[in-house]
């Protein structure tokens, strides 16, 4: 699932390790590009690499990948905070 301040859409993601700049595209066609973009990872939090980082931080965002639950604690403060935040959840399995 992607989550954004006011929708939340379905989101294939495969697998983290499988993870492309593809497939995070809603996030980049935005109306409002996120500053941050939070990468739940599932049970624990995981390296992403650093070619696939940079991809995402040329499109705008900062990268911040994490366990899912940690990333949807970290999305509630931001959103207090009025930062533009999105979250691309994987599930905890």
């Amino acid at each position: 699932m992607i989550v954004f301040p006011d929708r939340c859409i379905e989101w294939p993601g495969a697998a983290v390790d499988a993870l492309s700049v593809e497939m995070l595209a809603p996030v980049f066609q935005a109306e409002d590009s996120p500053e941050i973009l939070l990468l739940g990872c599932g049970r624990g939090a995981r390296l992403i690499n650093s070619t696939l980082r940079a991809a995402i931080r040329a499109r705008g965002p900062v990268l911040d990948a994490m366990d899912t639950g940690a990333a949807c604690r970290t999305y509630n403060i931001l959103m207090t905070e009025e930062r533009r935040v999105v979250a691309a959840l994987f599930p905890v399995d």
